[in-house]
């Protein structure tokens, strides 16, 4: 008998401190990260202090396959409808959770929203972000390790005693916030989880589709690997870094009604430790509830195409004589058809000067500052109506020199005179002025930081993308690049994006056709053509769908 308790006992010992060892390593691993995978999760279910697990799948999931002792906390089942302090309590406490240091495990499919919500919830409901964890890959995870997995419904566990006294509101954002935030891309950043037919409005929830003013594409599925596990937190950075999201910047998080939301928003916060992310619960269904029927935008960069009301009501004899008219009209048209009638106060700049400026760039900021163009204007180009070969290298030449703005009037000369708009006949003066009443244009010195627009082919090695990106080469003419290059190539000939007027497709069109050709959304776009003219429309388009980086290939 003695000998049998020896041995029982030398048994019992390893997986005593194997057990001890678990829990403190669990305890390590639960300072450290927010992410658990399911080799730790398993381990930590046969501890000594095993975490409470949170299973927010639907209920008809969770009930085909779920982790043994789980407790269904199906988001389906409640909605974000809101409760008071009393009724979360309640709610938090049928799923078992209390008052002390027990670690939460939370997790759905893998890949999904679910998990991320009632993390959030939790978190803003009291719960210290030390005790909350969600399963990285979530339930996709632990079967593909090949964790013991019970079904039917899970037992209801002993109601627990935790108290939610107080909320944390700095995690939310209300609408007030939220529109200010909108109005000041510089120092906010709004994130859009919903996909990209919802943010180009091919798609939509509610009456109306599109994006919040100013807000990036970042959908649930950039956040997330193949396997549904979470990106890496270098791969994450590298993608908020390429879509200019900044620490220093306040982010807001959005989606349909605030729940796909709570993925940026966790990455952000507690993946990536940016200081200031909050989670507008309120999403698009709030801002299309509200009474002033604040605006979505289908178009990235809605601004780049002016039509003839805006530019006639910002820029008329009125405003340039008694005020102050930050616009400067440049007419790309040849010589002849200026002087048949052109746009009041358009400066008379053919095509063909531009062409010289791929060359000589500082000769054309000469020409242009000697022509009256203010390089803090927002510089309008005219042509002959909308987005033509002419026009976009124009575009694409005013960014390189480092124009603050750059937009497009849509209409030609002809259609603004059909709108009973008048044309002038007479050239624009441009000269000293003789205040203070007098709207003569005044030459500028044209100085201005370059941009990063154009980029010489033969230096393409030896220049790699930003943050890691991969580079690929859009191809924009009519049929494939001859000459091989470095990289992907996609090949979607430019004409397929514009209407039949000249003018851009409505932007969920433009997007299908992109994603249909395979061109990706974070990667350095080089648009190249025999033409350079139809590259330069590759990369006006580009810009108006609000691609980060993209180049014009030149030779």
């Amino acid at each position: 008998m003695l000998r049998f308790l020896k041995r029982l006992c030398r048994g019992l010992l390893p997986a005593t401190a194997g057990l001890l060892l678990l829990s403190a390593g669990a305890q390590a691993h639960a300072a450290t990260s927010p992410l658990v995978d399911a080799a730790w999760l398993r381990q930590a279910l046969a501890s000594a202090q095993p975490p409470l697990v949170l299973d927010a799948s639907p209920t008809r999931l969770h009930a085909a396959g779920h982790i043994p002792g789980a407790v269904n906390a199906d988001f389906y089942r409640y909605g974000s409808n809101e409760l008071d302090a009393a009724g979360m309590q309640a709610r938090l406490r049928s799923w078992g959770l209390g008052q002390g240091e027990r670690l939460i495990v939370i997790h759905d499919q893998g890949g999904a929203m679910m998990a991320p919500w009632i993390f959030y919830e939790l978190y803003r409901h009291g719960v210290a972000p030390e005790r909350l964890r969600l399963l990285d890959g979530g339930m996709a995870a632990w079967k593909a390790a090949q964790g013991p997995i019970s079904t039917g419904p899970s037992p209801t566990p002993p109601p627990g005693d935790l108290r939610v006294d107080s909320l944390r509101e700095g995690v939310r954002a209300r609408l007030p916030e939220f529109l200010a935030g909108s109005g000041d891309p510089q120092d906010h950043a709004l994130l859009e989880a919903l996909d990209p037919p919802f943010y180009y409005g091919g798609a939509k929830f509610f009456n109306r589709g599109g994006h919040v003013p100013h807000a990036k594409l970042t959908p649930v599925d950039d956040y997330f690997r193949p396997d549904k596990t979470f990106k890496s937190r270098a791969e994450l950075q590298a993608m908020l870094d390429h879509l200019g999201v900044r620490r220093e910047q306040q982010v807001y998080s959005y989606c349909g009604g605030g729940v796909a939301a709570s993925v940026p928003y966790f990455a952000l916060k507690f993946l990536l430790g940016y200081p200031r992310v909050a989670l507008y619960q309120g999403s698009q269904k709030e801002w299309l509830e509200d009474a002033r029927e604040l605006p979505l935008w289908s178009y990235a960069n809605p601004a780049l195409l002016r039509n003839a009301d805006w530019l006639n009501g910002f820029s008329n004899t009125m405003l340039r004589t008694f005020s102050h008219s930050p616009i400067s009209i440049i007419d790309i048209r040849p010589d002849q058809d200026y002087a048949k009638g052109h746009v009041p106060f358009a400066l008379s700049l053919p095509a063909e000067r531009f062409q010289a400026g791929l060359a000589a760039p500082e000769q054309l900021a000469a020409l242009l500052g000697r022509a009256g163009v203010d390089p803090q204007h927002e510089a309008v180009i005219v042509s002959q109506g909308g987005l033509n070969k002419q026009s976009a290298l124009v575009f694409a030449l005013l960014e390189q020199l480092g124009q603050r703005k750059v937009s497009f009037l849509l209409e030609s000369a002809e259609e603004w005179e059909m709108r009973g708009l008048q044309l002038s006949r007479e050239p624009t003066r441009v000269g000293v002025r003789k205040p203070p009443l007098d709207p003569t244009i005044a030459p500028v010195d044209y100085q201005a930081r370059p941009g990063a627009v154009l980029i010489n082919s033969a230096a393409l090695a030896a220049t790699p993308p930003a943050h890691g990106m991969p580079r690929v080469y859009l191809a924009l003419g009519s049929r494939p690049p001859a000459a091989e290059l470095p990289g992907k190539i996609v090949h979607l000939p430019y004409a397929q994006l514009l209407d039949a007027s000249g003018r851009p497709k409505p932007a969920h069109e433009i997007w299908s056709l992109l994603a249909k050709a395979g061109l990706p959304r974070h990667a350095q776009i080089v648009c190249v053509a025999e033409d350079f003219g139809e590259a330069a429309i590759g990369y006006t388009l580009l810009r108006l769908m609000g691609f980060a980086d993209i180049r014009l290939a030149v030779s």
